[in-house]
């Protein structure tokens, strides 16, 4: 099989400058922008706890929200393929960073999907599914802490 390469580029600009720039750790603001062409830019600051603006997008919830996207998107097209219909999809994800002396790093991240199918004959087969999702998520396959998911399906009302 031929092997492919996929580029991506965006640009992050730090817009956090109250004027002395980073003169003393309180003195600069942790805001900054996430831009890439023809999209609209995504606020982002620092985790509140690291004096970041909670209002913003921190890159602690970004990556625990690439790993729901793309374990979503890998799932509904194992879906597709195998033939059960998915009405509805929402992830209450939750991810756990530990930091000691200053430095953190992710220790675990837990999907939990409710997955939503058309009929009860798609309920185990959905269920079964969630486990070549994740072998094919790019982002999950990238990270080198445990990524786990616990889907619960329902049918449908009709």
């Amino acid at each position: 099989m031929r092997q492919r390469e996929h580029a991506y580029a965006l640009t992050v600009l730090w817009t956090g400058d109250r004027g002395t720039g980073t003169s003393g750790y309180r003195e600069f603001g942790r805001e900054h922008d996430v831009v890439a062409e023809g999209k609209p830019p995504l606020a982002g600051s620092a985790d509140p706890f690291f004096r970041g603006d909670a209002e913003r997008w921190n890159p602690e919830e970004l990556l625990l929200a690439a790993l729901a996207q793309c374990h979503m998107l890998s799932y509904l097209a194992q879906c597709a393929k195998d033939g059960v219909v998915v009405t509805g999809y929402t992830d209450e994800a939750v991810g756990t960073m530990t930091e000691s002396l200053g430095v953190g790093e992710f220790t675990s991240v837990l999907l939990r999907p409710v997955v939503t199918v058309a009929d009860p004959d798609m309920v185990e087969r959905a269920r079964a599914l969630h486990e070549p999702a994740h072998e094919f998520c790019f982002i999950a396959r990238s990270v080198n802490f445990p990524v786990r998911h616990d889907p619960r399906i329902e049918v449908a009302a009709g």
